[in-house]
């Protein structure tokens, strides 16, 4: 089977601010009960997604276009680029920012189970 993404536009995702973009690649139904996200998501310049926990399941980030801040589950705060991996254990939590007022932040997003 061959099929186009699935488009959603979220506000202020999370909690956050802004706009995401979110292309899901799987759904959730896709995933045959193994996660529920499978998507790569564009953060508009100034948009977030607000800090939130994994219960039961992680959710790594892979950085492809842009610059932002991943926020750590004890709250630090890196700045990522293209080619970063930001990653967090089952039950921790997580948030991301594009705190740049002219380009995109572009990343992978996986939700899967414990």
């Amino acid at each position: 089977m061959v099929r186009k993404t699935v488009k959603e536009i979220r506000e202020n995702m999370r909690g956050g601010s802004g706009k995401a973009e979110i292309e899901h690649i799987i759904t959730k139904e896709e995933m045959n009960g193994h996660g529920r996200l499978y998507a790569r998501i564009r953060l508009s310049p100034g948009s977030s997604i607000g800090f939130h926990e994994h219960i039961g399941d992680t959710e790594p980030y892979f950085i492809l276009e842009g610059h932002g801040v991943f926020v750590d589950n004890d709250h630090s705060r890196t700045e990522v680029g293209p080619g970063d991996v930001c990653c967090i254990e089952v039950g921790q939590g997580h948030a991301i920012e594009n705190n740049s007022s002219e380009e995109d932040l572009v990343f992978m997003a996986l939700i899967y189970n414990e």
